[in-house]
């Protein structure tokens, strides 16, 4: 029995340029689709953890101020800040454990800002703290600052 010879066309085993242009086109309009959803979450996200450190910070502040007769620290986050990780001694002579282990930062690596007495609320009861934002610029609470007296 006697072979026919095969012919060029079927011996063919690649993708034509069509075919990879053709997925390559399809990967491309997926990705349109999804990148921007992404890019959206990550941004929601750093917000999220923003406020999550300033709540860190509120908290420390509030232990501290139940230890020291219900006062919170004056000043601002450069003079509060290195109190809070290396406190004193209570009145015995006893070491105080940190109220903050590392200085708190934002997602942006920027540390937080904070202010008591605070001016940023009219009959205030907490201190204003607030994160610098995605510009990493300090616009005192407004722009894309995020605080902890804005709404959230």
């Amino acid at each position: 029995m006697q072979r026919l010879p095969v012919s060029p066309r079927r011996r063919r085993r690649g993708f034509t340029l069509v075919e990879v242009l053709l997925v390559l086109a399809i990967l491309g309009v997926i990705a349109a689709m999804v990148i921007p959803n992404l890019i959206g979450a990550q941004g929601q996200a750093n917000n999220q953890a923003a406020r999550n450190s300033i709540s860190g910070f509120e908290n420390a502040l509030k232990l501290y101020a139940v230890a020291n007769g219900g006062s919170f620290p004056d000043g601002s986050a450069e003079q509060v800040i290195p109190m809070l990780m290396n406190p004193a001694q209570d009145a015995n002579g006893k070491p105080v454990p940190a109220y903050l282990e590392k200085q708190p930062k934002d997602p942006w690596g920027q540390v937080l800002h904070y202010e008591w007495p605070n001016s940023k609320l009219p009959n205030a009861t907490k201190p204003a703290i607030w994160s610098s934002g995605l510009n990493k610029q300090n616009e005192d609470g407004a722009g894309d600052d995020i605080s902890n007296w804005a709404e959230q």
